[in-house]
């Protein structure tokens, strides 16, 4: 399923940006919970970025869809994979535990591999669902952001993610690339990708 938060008041963003956000993806959650019966038990994980004028970026996460920055050819990842092992207390503290099978990723009551999602109705008291934001400068060494789904991430680190879109002067043909190249390395996940270039 792909996410898209709401900004219910443009005027909130302007004074306080990251309280916006966060209102935004608690409007979403809520938005998904209460048309669950249409849409099903499951959920998402998200990723978003605000850019202001070509100079400021909020970005936001939920999950482990992830944001990686180009600055100067050299990859920075802006988000945080929400994983239950990293939030484990959290999750113990609602109700919730953390299983790891063997051979197998940790998952929240022994279901999904991330701590923090939209929806997952049946898991949602012991899950979260505010995002990590983070702000930047975009200053002349920015060349360019990634948002990804973890089906990329999965097969892919991230300088190789930013080396394969640097190539590709055409943002939509590299993130095509990427998902190919995801494909290829035989990606088992959803994937989900933008390329944004800056302007220098």
């Amino acid at each position: 399923m792909d996410c898209f938060c709401c900004f219910n008041n443009q005027e909130d963003f302007w004074t306080d940006p990251a309280s916006s956000i966060i209102k935004a993806y608690e409007t979403t959650d809520q938005t998904i919970l209460s048309h669950s019966s249409d849409l099903g038990q499951g959920g998402s994980t998200a990723v978003t970025a605000i850019l202001i004028n070509n100079q400021k970026l909020w970005v936001a996460n939920v999950g482990d869809s992830r944001a990686v920055l180009s600055r100067r050819g050299v990859a920075e990842q802006m988000t945080i994979d929400h994983e239950p092992n990293t939030e484990r207390g959290i999750i113990e503290n609602k109700g919730g535990f953390v299983s790891n099978m063997p051979g197998d990723v940790a998952r929240v009551n022994g279901q999904l591999a991330v701590s923090r999602a939209f929806g997952d109705k049946n898991l949602k008291s012991h899950l979260r669902s505010d995002p990590d934001i983070r702000y930047v400068d975009i200053d002349l060494d920015a060349e360019l952001l990634i948002l990804a789904s973890d089906g990329l991430w999965k097969v892919m680190a991230n300088q190789e993610a930013v080396d394969i879109a640097r190539r590709i002067k055409d943002p939509q043909k590299a993130a095509k690339q990427l998902v190919v190249e995801s494909l290829n390395r035989e990606s088992k996940d959803d994937i989900s990708c933008i390329v944004v270039h800056f302007k220098g």
